[in-house]
């Protein structure tokens, strides 16, 4: 990939109103960057707004940051990138990777939890994950508070990757930094976010997607009933990947949300045999292969029938999401002719995209 290229990626995913699957979409229809980026504002335009691509000077001043702070930007679908990440449609379009970029490689398992996590749990969650890389898996946290960093302390020496909610540059939380300079010099940090970004409460739910992407399982140690872990479990089970959770007493509220996800089917563990026995089955689900983003995107049709069902679409999608399926089967259109009406509309700030095939109606203020 020329640097052309790489700025026009950059540039891409840091549009407005672009966001991973959409940019996913753009790849797939003009098969470049570059010509996707010149074809924004009149997509845009076509669904009615004005949408201005983000700009070349943008794109080298985070490759410079980059750079400044010794870290890599692996593109989606170029080389590097960690395979079974690659294979979901929200998959990010850019890491910035710092550190042992080889244990992507490797089999990986995530440990998560409360950030007021018990002694106890504190200790368990150590001990898990020490055990589970010398078993040659590399463990994977969000470097929060509580069972994340006992999770990266405990699996150091083996191997451990933190995906963090900021910059690549940032910090986070404050009493971190000695074990994020850790993981840095053993292990592996990961950032979706730009250099400088500061991680506010939005950028958490995003990053535990990458976790559980990431995984072939996702291990809960303390959770709360709204525990952000919650997430992350929920994530990996729409993946496919196992979700495994360590009983609590049921007088603990921090307990509450691992022995929910017991009931509703979570695999119950207790130590490091109950995770490797549990890892040892065979996927629940097979994901297809990565988009071939060379292939030619399927015909949308003409711009007269894009443009009806853009109408249908805007007069009847709800704030509530829907299955993009149902909405072809709504517009009675081709799917392809669909999909370019949705695109428009999303570029032009109107509706948004979702995991799962579904779209949503957004509200104007």
């Amino acid at each position: 990939m020329d640097l052309t290229e790489k700025i026009s990626r950059i540039r891409l995913i840091r549009t407005r109103n672009v966001g991973p699957m959409t940019y996913g979409l753009l790849m797939q229809r003009y098969g470049s960057a570059i010509a996707a980026i010149e074809a924004i504002p009149d997509l845009a335009k076509r669904g009615g707004r004005q949408l201005k691509p983000a700009s070349i000077d943008l794109a080298k001043d985070e490759l410079a940051h980059n750079q400044a702070a010794g870290a890599t930007m692996l593109f989606r679908g170029g080389d590097g990138y960690p395979a079974r990440l690659e294979q979901f449609d929200d998959a990010p379009p850019v890491i910035s990777v710092k550190g042992n970029a080889n244990l992507l490689n490797r089999p990986l398992v995530a440990i998560v939890g409360a950030r007021n996590a018990s002694i106890n749990a504190l200790r368990h969650a150590e001990s898990l994950a020490s055990e589970l890389s010398q078993n040659g898996y590399v463990i994977v946290s969000g470097l929060a508070r509580g069972i994340d960093g006992a999770a990266h302390n405990g699996a150091l020496n083996g191997g451990t990757i933190a995906v963090i909610a900021g910059g690549i540059d940032n910090y986070y939380p404050p009493e971190n930094e000695k074990l994020q300079h850790a993981i840095e010099e053993s292990g592996l940090i990961i950032a979706e976010m730009p250099p400088t970004t500061q991680p506010t409460p939005h950028h958490f739910p995003i990053r535990n997607r990458i976790i559980a992407g990431l995984s072939l399982g996702v291990v809960v140690i303390e959770a709360a009933a709204r525990s952000g872990s919650l997430i992350t479990a929920r994530e990996a089970s729409e993946r496919g990947s196992e979700v495994m959770a360590v009983p609590g007493s049921p007088l603990d509220p921090r307990a509450e949300g691992c022995n929910n996800l017991i009931r509703e089917g979570a695999t119950l563990v207790t130590n490091t045999a109950d995770i490797l026995e549990c890892l040892s089955r065979p996927l629940k689900a097979t994901l297809p292969p990565p988009t071939d983003w060379s292939a030619p995107a399927p015909d949308p049709g003409s711009s007269s029938d894009v443009e009806d069902c853009r109408r249908i679409i805007i007069e009847g999608l709800a704030t509530s999401s829907t299955d993009i399926d149902q909405i072809v089967r709504w517009c009675n259109a081709p799917k392809a002719t669909v999909q370019a009406a949705i695109l428009e509309l999303e570029l032009a700030g109107l509706v948004s995209r979702h995991h799962g095939n579904r779209v949503a109606k957004i509200v104007q203020l």
